[in-house]
């Protein structure tokens, strides 16, 4: 998959395929459209594009706005390409590129640039200034540039609709398994391992503390969780902790994941880190000795559903 940041200088030749949208989490219901437009671009001799907006429009357009994101523009690359996408376009949204009217988008980018003969949207998908680009007048103007629109339904998982806000809801409650299963995937965070304070050591609990780099990643409510994580192409399972560490009292928000059977040195290393399951809220403990004990019950308790999931 070819990655394209500098979209002004960019055009394509040859017929494409093309869909857009934020894809943020591509999820169930992204995989579906991204799918669809693979599989059209194969038995059409074209080419498969993706057209995507970083920042998030949100971000530019809510001077106020906090929204946090599922992936990375990275981590989106990364999921993406295992789908067999010719194209990944990043357009750099700012407020001139969202003054654009939906026609000028269709007529400058689809056709002009991208060479669209295929269109594939969501059911719900707008675009342009206003909002005012919608599969209508997609339709309508496909006559004119002869590209065709195909629109996709809502795809549901147990007569529940998948959509990013629910996804985004059920990290940020910490209902980590249903997040999961509408992704299609297991959540994840990237990050560096950093020096942390070293008070697990203390007490038997060694762990890597995680720096995500952008702040706009969603992280899941504060708790402990099972994970598994890649470290330097091991798949390493343990348990993971977000909060402000009460106990200690401490301040900010840290990540901390302690490994099981691990003790490799790993500072500075970018691991990969997938949240398989919630287990606890954050607790304040009376004594470091009270946190050790409620460590080792954390320990049984998520060695006891890895038993369950790994064959």
């Amino acid at each position: 998959m070819e990655v394209i940041n500098n979209f002004n200088d960019f055009t394509i030749d040859f017929p494409t395929v093309v869909t857009i949208g934020t894809f943020d989490g591509v999820h169930l219901g992204h995989q579906k459209i991204l799918k669809s437009i693979v599989c059209t671009a194969k038995n059409n001799n074209e080419k498969s594009v993706i057209v995507t907006f970083f920042p998030h429009p949100r971000m530019v357009l809510e001077t106020n706005t906090d929204i946090k994101l599922i992936n990375t523009i990275e981590e989106r690359i990364q999921l993406i390409e295992k789908l067999g996408i010719d194209y990944f376009v990043i357009i750099p949204f700012d407020v001139n590129f969202s003054n654009l009217t939906a026609v000028e988008f269709i007529e400058t980018i689809l056709v002009n640039k991208l060479n669209a003969k295929n269109l594939y949207i969501g059911y719900d998908h707008q675009f342009g200034k206003h909002r005012e680009g919608n599969f209508e007048l997609l339709n309508h103007y496909s006559k004119k540039y002869h590209f065709k629109v195909h629109e996709i339904d809502a795809i549901s998982l147990k007569e529940v609709t998948i959509s990013s806000t629910k996804i985004r809801n059920s990290i940020s409650e910490g209902n980590i398994q249903q997040a999961n299963a509408y992704l299609g995937y297991n959540f994840f965070l990237t990050g560096k391992v950093v020096e942390g304070k070293k008070i697990g050591s203390k007490i038997g609990f060694p762990t890597a503390n995680i720096e995500v780099k952008d702040a706009y990643k969603l992280i899941p409510k504060n708790g402990v969780y099972v994970v598994k994580s890649f470290v330097e192409s091991n798949v390493i399972y343990g348990m993971m902790n977000i909060g402000n560490r009460p106990t200690v009292n401490g301040k900010n928000q840290t990540i901390e994941v302690h490994f099981f059977n691990f003790n490799q040195y790993i500072y500075g290393a970018e691991i990969t880190i997938e949240i398989l399951n919630w287990l606890r809220d954050e607790q304040k403990f009376e004594s470091l000795n009270d946190l050790k004990n409620q460590l080792y019950i954390d320990q049984l308790n998520a060695v006891t559903y890895l038993q369950k999931i790994i064959q």
